[in-house]
C-alpha cells in the first residue's frame, strides 16, 4: 500500500537515505534537526494527516520509533529522554503535508528548563 506524489519531498527520498525501514514506513534524519539524532518516521503511503493513517501504518511507525530510539541510545549515552510528536494541519505547524513523526533525542542540560516539553508549542504554556 504505497503511493507517491511527484512534488512531495518525502515521496522522493531515496532509500539510500533511510536510517531504517519496514514494509509501511521509513526513517530518516531530519534535515533541520532540533538536536543531534533528530529523526523523522514517515509512512511510505502519501497522505497528509496523521489521523488518516491505518492501524497497520501506526503500528509500523511505532515499531520504527522504538528501533530508532534504541539505536540512538546505544550510539549516544548522553541521550536520556525523547520528545515524540506529529504536526497535523497547518494551524498545528505542519509545513510538509506528508505525515511524519518527529523523534527528538534529549540530553540533560540541552535546555535550561525542559519542564512542560511539547507544551512549548504555544508560547507561554510550557511552564505551568
Amino acid at each position: 500500500m504505497t503511493s507517491k506524489v511527484s512534488d512531495c519531498i518525502f515521496c522522493n527520498i531515496s532509500p539510500d537515505q533511510y536510517v531504517t525501514e519496514n514494509d509501511l514506513a521509513f526513517a530518516i534524519r531530519d534535515g533541520f534537526p532540533v538536536t543531534k539524532g533528530h529523526t523523522l518516521i514517515i509512512p511510505k503511503r502519501h497522505l497528509a494527516d496523521y489521523f488518516d493513517l491505518t492501524a497497520e501504518e501506526r503500528i509500523a511507525i511505532a515499531a520504527l520509533a522504538h528501533e530508532c530510539r534504541s539505536d540512538l541510545m546505544k550510539s549516544d549515552p548522553a541521550i536520556d529522554g525523547f520528545n515524540i510528536g506529529a504536526n497535523a494541519g497547518a494551524s498545528a505547524g505542519q509545513t510538509v503535508f506528508h505525515v511524519h513523526v518527529h523523534l527528538i533525542p534529549r540530553r540533560t542540560g540541552d535546555t535550561a528548563e525542559p519542564r512542560g516539553g511539547v507544551r512549548g508549542v504555544i508560547p507561554g504554556k510550557q511552564n505551568y
